[in-house]
């Protein structure tokens, strides 16, 4: 059983609606047995994967998204969102997407971002008289700030499987975010004219503005202090998950006083429940992996993609084309532990930067997020906000175009992913 076989099983069990670790799983099991390879390789192969420091930041990151939502903090970063860029054109279409930017400077993850802030924007917007379709598209689009803005689970497990550095990855995501930030409102305040949503009669004063930002301050300073702290070495990317979570206990017990021991208890278990389906993940995508090192399929899919150009550009192209098609049918997390590791190498070996090349694939996957069929982004907030999901879909197709001007920008303007990273690093 040839590693292509293996590939093209995966694929055809994944279509035929097999959850992703069978249909990962089942070729694995069956190239084992008929290759002669003894049973306890898979044991092996799935406990090695998981035997990663970097990986140790996943379920902690997942931790931090739900001791946010138990402890009251989302409530804060929107209300101050609300209060700072309320008076643009679009209103609270402009909250939603600068809430979203704050937000990830904690959660990491796209869907933390829509689980903790999404119902709260999407009722506030509903209230003020916005399409809720509309509204749900804002928050699929916005979430996607999360997972590319430091910190971000997707970036630590695209460093943790592809050998780049992950302190590099995450400081590499600071412009990209900003970026798409802007992007996304210029966008929401296009259609915002165009349909004549509100927006807030005024500019806050000096008083309001800082009797708002007071209370999310902390959540506002947590990404400075977490990137100032990885910077002057205090604490590794990894360790950094960590030092969220004691500083989220912190302010969530001393400052907010809403964290209760049944918000713990309940953000524990939730962290527990989404933690094992991606680990689980993990090590079934370890097992692939090595078969197809095993079978030589990414020196030869580096072979082929360098016979057809050397040049970095179009090979980003073609890993582009490819990766929108990918994210459409894979998950995030499995879409990295299954492609990265196979496009890596001919894309270095034509000369593309280890970072700049992580951002571009994780950026695609996100927009992934917000394409069907599995756009896990979609039925999320489609669920929170009682929609249906072709309606919500309808509302997209504008937002498709500044996130596809982002990943463009990103994938020909390297110097936006790598220049922070290089100044504070140098190309180590």
């Amino acid at each position: 059983m040839t590693g292509y076989l293996v590939i093209a099983s995966f694929l055809a069990l994944f279509l035929l609606g097999f959850p992703v670790v069978l249909a990962i799983g089942l070729p694995c099991l069956v190239y084992l047995v008929a290759n002669g390879i003894p049973a306890d390789m898979v044991a092996q192969r799935m406990l090695y994967s998981l035997d990663s420091f970097p990986l140790i930041a996943v379920p902690v990151f997942l931790f931090v998204g739900s001791l946010m939502n138990c402890s009251g903090i989302s409530h804060y970063i929107y209300k101050f969102a609300d209060t700072a860029v309320g008076r643009l054109p679009g209103g609270l279409a402009q909250v939603n997407i600068f809430g979203s930017l704050v937000f990830s400077g904690i959660s990491g993850s796209a869907l933390a971002d829509i689980g903790g802030l999404g119902r709260i924007e999407i009722d506030a917007m509903r209230e003020k008289g916005f399409h809720v379709p509309f509204a749900c598209a804002v928050t699929c689009s916005s979430a996607i700030i999360g997972p590319i803005f430091p910190p971000s689970i997707p970036l630590i497990i695209y460093g943790t499987v592809t050998g780049a550095s992950v302190l590099q990855l995450l400081l590499g995501g600071i412009l990209p975010g900003l970026l798409c930030t802007v992007m996304l409102m210029l966008m929401a305040a296009w259609l915002a004219k165009k349909r004549n949503y509100p927006r807030a009669q005024r500019w806050p004063s000096m008083q309001e503005f800082w009797s708002d930002m007071w209370p999310a301050m902390p959540a506002l300073a947590a990404p400075v202090l977490l990137t100032v702290g990885m910077l002057v070495g205090w604490f590794t990317p990894t360790e950094v998950a960590s030092v969220t979570v004691a500083y989220t206990l912190l302010i969530g017990i001393l400052y907010y006083k809403k964290l209760t021991l049944e918000g713990l208890r309940l953000a524990a278990f939730e962290t527990i429940r989404a933690t094992s389906g991606i680990l689980l993940i993990v090590s079934i995508a370890a097992l692939f992996g090595w078969i197809l090192s095993v079978e030589q399929i990414p020196q030869q899919i580096t072979a082929v993609m360098l016979s057809i150009s050397k040049d970095p550009f179009v090979l980003l192209m073609i890993v582009n084309v490819m990766l929108i098609v990918v994210g459409m049918f894979l998950d995030s997390t499995t879409a990295i532990l299954v492609i990265a590791p196979i496009i890596a190498k001919p894309l270095m070996a034509a000369g593309v930067d280890p970072v700049h090349l992580g951002m571009v694939v994780v950026f695609n996957l996100m927009i992934g997020l917000v394409t069907p069929p599995m756009g896990l982004s979609l039925y999320l907030v489609s669920d929170i906000a009682k929609v249906k999901m072709r309606d919500v879909l309808k509302e997209m197709l504008p937002f498709y175009i500044p996130l596809v001007g982002t990943l463009l920008l990103i994938t020909y303007v390297p110097w936006i992913t790598t220049s922070i990273p290089k100044y504070f690093i140098g190309n180590s």
